[in-house]
């Protein structure tokens, strides 16, 4: 009875001190940040010797900050720790929120804003990991500086091989033209004008493009949402705190932060507008999506269903029919010539990507479907001694899974039209049939359509799979952005290593939880907390 008189004490003296106010909440995902920034902090730390580094290292000779180099296979040991506590830590706080919205004691919006800044920014200061495509960025960029035309010549080409903007890029791509669009290679251009040389400058001031796309898609995700009915909290923490956003558009620097963050930006803009044509919201919304095609031309595509969603808005309730479409078509095609001739003038070169769009073919994705099945048949056709006809049918099942994504992205315009499919659903869904029925797919593809649909209704019903799947993603990319096969058994023993560590950094977190108690423990998932013991009377 005394322990519990003093308690109330002590709880009167606070009400008393806090004029009656409850106590502030603890963030329930604080422990969980704390995992999730350890996890970044380690593959920062780890890609100073097994990220994407330039060649030569800028880091050998340094006495600190070169020593993960000296030894790349711990280096890759520490960077598959710290993705995995990453990729833990997501899941552990994602499965706090609820299918219509953060309730106790899940965090709110605001504690998962902070978290997802925690992590982004030791990735944003470190080396590129997960890929090498910044120095083709480099390279094709110097190339239309130089006057010349990155369309038609490679970086081996057109710099040279030895020249230090093309040392970094991997063999495959030295001699391939550049296949993205002119507003990318504009942008590019000031940057050369920059950095110069500097490959290293360079590197940091493409990552700040890609955080200004990031921001882009920070400012109109939650607009989405809302319209959507969904709740801001898991839109946000599964279309922007995403791993595979943190680990290939923050810190692997691919320009589809920019692609995303113009076309949702503009998309949301443009569904503000009335039922006028010339509306400046319909205007500005389509102009900022035509920029979005002019990094990569897949983001058109949004161009379309925004059309759509305007012609519907104009019809009565029934839905809007063919005749309400060709207003909006007229005009989005004048706006798309309007914007694609001074870009093309700016340049120098014309559109010559539109001849350059096969160029990610070269590589054979086994992520991608109409690939495996090719590659397949031509290895049955062998097996049944018909010859080896593998590039024939590789190029008939690649050429089906286009025509089969064209055919179901008109089947989602007209139903936008048709008012049975709401437009942020269909542009989403339209991207990821593009994506996964197209010759080649990457793990960062993928967020053209994951990011627009993480703003939609369906998300809620597929949260689990749309995290477990994120969580697999986030694993199948090697943080050098290089394949091994020189040293393949580099990366077995990496990955052996880097799980020994995960497993010991998991016990003794095990055992700090296990060792609290009170109303307000944080837990791993799956795992209740610890009942405090009843205090003597």
């Amino acid at each position: 009875m005394v322990a519990r008189e003093l308690d109330a004490s002590k709880d009167g003296a606070a009400e008393a001190a806090g004029e009656g106010s409850p106590p502030p909440a603890r963030d329930p995902s604080r422990i969980a940040r704390l995992v999730g920034l350890t996890g970044t902090l380690l593959m920062a730390v780890g890609g100073l010797g097994a990220g994407a580094l330039p060649v030569p290292n800028p880091l050998f000779g340094l006495r600190l900050l070169g020593l993960p180099s000296r030894n790349t296979t711990i280096a890759i040991a520490v960077t598959y720790t710290g993705i995995c506590l990453l990729v833990l830590a997501w899941l552990w706080i994602g499965k706090m929120l609820r299918w219509h919205g953060a309730v106790p004691p899940a965090p709110d919006r605001a504690q998962l804003a902070r978290t997802a800044v925690m992590w982004a920014v030791p990735l944003a200061l470190a080396p590129p990991l997960f890929s090498r495509d910044v120095y083709s960025y480099l390279a094709q960029s110097a190339t239309l500086a130089r006057g010349l035309d990155p369309y038609v010549l490679g970086p081996a080409e057109a710099l040279g091989v030895d020249d230090p903007l093309t040392r970094s890029i991997p063999n495959i791509w030295r001699d391939t033209p550049a296949p993205y669009g002119p507003l990318f290679l504009i942008l590019g251009r000031g940057i050369t004008a920059l950095s110069g040389n500097d490959v290293v400058l360079g590197i940091f001031e493409y990552r700040i493009l890609a955080l200004a796309g990031l921001g882009l898609i920070l400012w109109a995700l939650p607009k989405l949402a809302r319209r959507c009915g969904l709740d801001v909290g898991l839109a946000m923490w599964l279309g922007a705190a995403n791993p595979l956003v943190l680990f290939h558009l923050v810190s692997g620097i691919h320009n589809e932060a920019l692609m995303v963050g113009l076309m949702l930006a503009g998309f949301e803009i443009g569904l503000r507008a009335g039922d006028r044509l010339l509306d400046r919201d319909l205007l500005i919304g389509a102009l900022l999506i035509i920029a979005a095609s002019a990094i990569k031309l897949p983001a058109i595509l949004a161009l379309g269903f925004l059309g759509m969603e305007w012609a519907r808005r104009r019809a009565d309730a029934r839905g809007g029919r063919i005749k309400h479409v060709f207003p909006v078509a007229g005009l989005f095609g004048l706006l798309t010539l309007l914007c694609y001739l001074p870009l093309s003038l700016g340049t120098g070169v014309g559109l010559g990507f539109l001849k350059t769009l096969d160029i990610p073919q070269l590589i054979l994705s086994w992520m991608s479907i109409t690939t495996d099945l090719g590659m397949i048949g031509g290895q049955l056709g062998i097996l049944a001694r018909l010859g080896d006809h593998t590039d024939s049918i590789l190029a008939v099942a690649r050429n089906i899974g286009l025509a089969a994504s064209a055919v179901l992205v008109l089947v989602l315009l007209f139903s936008v039209l048709r008012g049975r499919v709401d437009a942020i659903t269909g542009m989403g869904t339209g991207l990821g049939a593009v994506v996964l029925l197209g010759p080649v797919v990457h793990p960062w593809y993928l967020l053209w359509a994951a990011i627009p649909l993480a703003a939609t209704r369906g998300l809620p019903r597929y949260r689990r799979a749309a995290l477990a799947a994120s969580a697999v993603l986030a694993l199948l990319v090697p943080p050098t952005g290089a394949d091994f096969q020189f040293r393949a058994f580099q990366l077995p023993l990496s990955i052996v290593a880097g799980l020994g560590i995960l497993l010991v950094f998991l016990l003794v977190l095990r055992r700090h939880l296990a060792g609290q108690s009170g109303p307000d423990i944080d837990v791993l998932p799956g795992r209740g907390p610890v009942p405090a013991p009843e205090t003597a009377t």
